[in-house]
């Protein structure tokens, strides 16, 4: 116990500076966290967490130099000197890490992509919701989170999406040949906000497009749109069922309004009805 408490009196200053020291850099790293926040919020700069990990990561590496030499005796010059030799080494190690970490920045710095945009990459389809160092976060409609190498992102084809079009839902359909177009229009979108409105996204209303003639009829799509959090095919579903059951005058042979593929378009044997 003595042999504790004389290495304690004898190392109390650098204790006391190492703690000082420790605390300021907590202490600074919270509040610089919070000030870029503001800043890239006031200056339109997206606010992906790169930026925020780096600021703290150079309030520590500052904080580690001041105490290297007083607390551990360390020179911060041999310790860099040191690394510098090391560096080949560590940055082959690395690489993949580097990679990401600089693709990261690109994507940030040429407004590329920023949290918030909708995406497809690789058959992959959601929201950004953050570019951190190694990876940007996508959450899909259905919920999963993807995270996809930055590095891979500089060299897949990216595509950003329209909310609108992420969220679009088209059902094609066929009508009777002695349709009133406009009328059977009217009605479609009646039976579309009656029976599937709780599943679609109240920015943007649904519509009925016709789209040509074929010998069976004239050929049409709804177009609807899911609201967050619903899946496309869900949204499908309700529409499809619903014009079903509904008194329409449509030709059911032709548009085969059974079943749902995984794009949300109506397939499955064909049914009668008139």
């Amino acid at each position: 116990m003595e042999h504790v408490l004389d290495w304690l009196k004898a190392n109390s200053g650098k204790i006391i500076l190492l703690t000082i020291v420790m605390v300021l850099a907590f202490v600074v790293t919270r509040l610089l966290s919070q000030g870029l926040r503001k800043v890239l919020e006031h200056n339109k700069i997206p606010q992906a967490s790169i930026f925020i990990n780096i600021a703290r990561v150079v309030v520590w590496v500052i904080a580690l130099t001041i105490v290297l030499h007083p607390v551990f005796g360390v020179s911060p010059a041999s310790l860099f000197t040191a690394l510098g030799i090391g560096g080949l080494a560590i940055s082959l190690g690395l690489k993949d890490s580097i990679a990401n970490t600089i693709g990261g920045f690109t994507l940030m710095f040429s407004h590329v992509i920023q949290p918030g945009d909708t995406v497809s990459i690789n058959s992959v389809t959601g929201v950004v919701q953050d570019i951190n160092w190694r990876q940007t976060v996508v959450r899909e409609r259905n919920g999963n989170i993807m995270m996809i190498p930055n590095s891979v992102l500089n060299t897949t084809a990216l595509e950003k999406l329209d909310p609108a079009n992420e969220c679009l839902v088209t059902i094609p359909f066929t009508a009777k040949p002695d349709v009133d177009t406009a009328k059977l229009a009217q009605d479609l979108l009646t039976t579309v906000n009656t029976h599937a409105r709780s599943l679609m996204n109240p920015k943007y209303k649904a519509v009925v497009r016709y789209t040509g003639f074929t010998s069976d009829g004239v050929s049409g799509n709804i177009v609807a749109y899911a609201k967050h959090g619903v899946a496309l095919t869900a949204l499908s579903d309700a529409i499809a069922r619903a014009v079903h059951s509904s008194k329409l005058n449509l030709n059911f042979t032709a548009s085969s309004l059974v079943g749902i593929d995984e794009s949300g378009a109506l397939t499955g044997k064909s049914t009668s009805r008139s």
